[in-house]
């Protein structure tokens, strides 16, 4: 897999509240691209921010802007303040990155699936969370189950949004 990946701010944060960024950069050097408007959210929390600015110094992350008057600019603005007739409005950070992939290409990293599922149906887009994340860093040998269900437990602590109480019930879910 070679496409770039996209992420808004919760799926990020997921893992840089629990020092997993490393996962990021082993998993993804170079392909990883954080819409400005997610770089700009994450400035309310300096302490996350600063590991965003370690890995894009790193040259392991980019922080990239949408053209104001180009096409992707365009579908941002509808997401966040007009959008179609049975979408609804969604965060800045979600809009951007959904607008990104879609006329760019590659792949939506975003745990918030009650916001996003409808664009990410309508638009054909590629989509990843952060258990599919976990789940190939396990596969690719970067973590072990274990791991896996230690970082899923720190997330949780952190409020982090995810499906299931553990990583190996993730596990066991996506299996079926």
């Amino acid at each position: 897999m070679t496409d770039r990946l996209f992420f808004d701010t919760d799926c990020l944060s997921a893992f840089l509240w629990v020092r997993g960024e490393s996962i990021l950069s082993q998993l993804y050097p170079g392909r990883i691209i954080l819409p400005a408007q997610v770089y700009d959210e994450l400035k309310r929390v300096p302490h996350l921010l600063a590991k965003v600015d370690v890995m894009k110094n790193a040259g392991n992350l980019i922080v990239d802007s949408m053209e104001v008057g180009s096409a992707e600019y365009h579908d941002y603005l509808q997401m966040i303040t007009a959008p179609d007739t049975g979408m609804r409005i969604i965060g800045k950070g979600e809009a951007a990155g959904i607008a990104m992939v879609k006329e760019r290409g590659g792949t939506l990293a975003s745990n918030n699936l009650r916001d996003i599922s409808s664009y990410v149906e309508k638009y054909g887009l590629k989509h990843i969370t952060t258990g599919d994340i976990l789940i190939k860093a396990m596969n690719t040998g970067i973590i072990s189950e274990t791991d896996g269900n230690d970082i899923w437990a720190n997330m949780i602590r952190k409020k982090r949004m995810l499906p299931t109480a553990t990583y190996t019930e993730y596990i066991k879910n996506k299996e079926t």
